[in-house]
């Protein structure tokens, strides 16, 4: 992530601290306020590339800000962080216009990677024909997918999923991420169709291969290497 404009709005002084780190870490740029009135003024004022907000601040709630912000035709992507992660609570958020939601406390991979998925989103960045990720390519119009030239036989929904890895190599993939970018669902089934579509992508891109190209983030998602 390449000097990226945040702006942090959050009340609690540690968890905006926690948020500042990381994101300054990955190269961005990160402007904190802490309550609601001041997180409105400076998102309306200035331009940001994303804004992570918390939904329950002083004065004015995560909510309301972004309810406003939409009003104003201010769409920059928006990530709710919140102690309330009901599915009714992320629906709210995600019916005020919020681009994405992560329920406190959070992983600081699952943190980065959506911020750098909302920016992509919103910057709809070029696919290009082929994509090489380590001894791995994708050629999107032909639908194919080699490791050191070897052919690799996916069904469409192993492609999508191939292709979406590629386009997010060595990043962190949450499962939300999946569900919503390649199932296009909003909501978790509950079902292991996750595990088991990753799993037979990851035997057809290591069999036969010593060195592993598809890791597990415990608890997190997936990481894609390219050997």
């Amino acid at each position: 992530m390449s000097q990226l404009r945040v702006l942090n709005i959050e009340d609690d002084p540690f968890t905006a601290q926690l948020v500042a780190e990381l994101l300054t870490a990955h190269g961005c740029d990160v402007t904190w306020v802490s309550t609601g009135a001041d997180g409105l003024q400076s998102a309306a004022a200035e331009t940001f590339d994303v804004i992570v907000l918390d939904r329950n601040l002083p004065g004015l709630s995560g909510v309301a800000i972004t309810a406003r912000l939409r009003e104003m035709e201010n769409h920059t992507p928006i990530l709710m962080l919140s102690a309330l992660g009901r599915s009714e609570n992320r629906v709210e958020g995600l019916d005020a216009g919020v681009d994405d939601y992560l329920a406190k406390p959070f992983e600081p991979a699952e943190l980065i990677a959506r911020v750098r998925a909302l920016h992509r989103r919103a910057h709809g960045q070029l696919q290009a024909p082929v994509l090489v990720v380590g001894e791995l390519e994708c050629h999107i119009k032909a639908r194919t997918a080699h490791r050191r030239g070897k052919h690799i036989a996916l069904s469409p929904k192993e492609f999508a999923l191939f292709t979406y890895f590629m386009n997010n190599a060595c990043e962190v993939v949450t499962r939300e991420m999946l569900l919503r970018d390649v199932w296009n669902l909003s909501f978790d089934p509950q079902t292991n169709v996750i595990d088991v579509n990753v799993g037979r992508l990851r035997r057809k891109l290591e069999d036969g291969f010593a060195v592993p190209v598809l890791e597990t983030i415990w608890g997190v998602g997936y990481r894609l290497t390219g050997g």
